[in-house]
């Protein structure tokens, strides 16, 4: 019998995102509160933060972001307990924007 597919996703198959993230200096404290609540929940959303860049004064982030679905990216956009941090994500005013992105090589 044949695992369902998204069980067997395999590596070529799970979604990216490129997520970049603009900071007030005065809102960095809210906001690394607010990626400390949020991030540790994408395991359980078979997410993977699969890299993390920040520039010198910490008010630029990059994100690299991976999900075995795009439903799965909706459920951990949809958790109740990140929508519960959104009030740190509110106070520190940083935006963001998410680009879907491919593998080219």
């Amino acid at each position: 019998m044949a695992e369902p597919a998204a069980a067997t996703a395999s590596r070529t198959d799970r979604v990216t995102y490129a997520v970049v993230i603009r900071i007030p200096a005065e809102g960095i404290d809210d906001f690394r509160a607010y990626e400390d609540a949020v991030l540790p929940l994408l395991p359980e959303f078979r997410g993977c933060l699969e890299r993390r860049l920040r520039n010198p004064d910490g008010t630029v982030e990059i994100h690299i972001l991976s999900f075995a679905s795009p439903a799965d990216r909706q459920d951990y956009l949809c958790d109740p307990r990140r929508a519960a941090q959104t009030w740190l994500l509110e106070r520190s005013s940083a935006t963001s924007e998410s680009l879907p992105m491919a593998n080219v090589l």
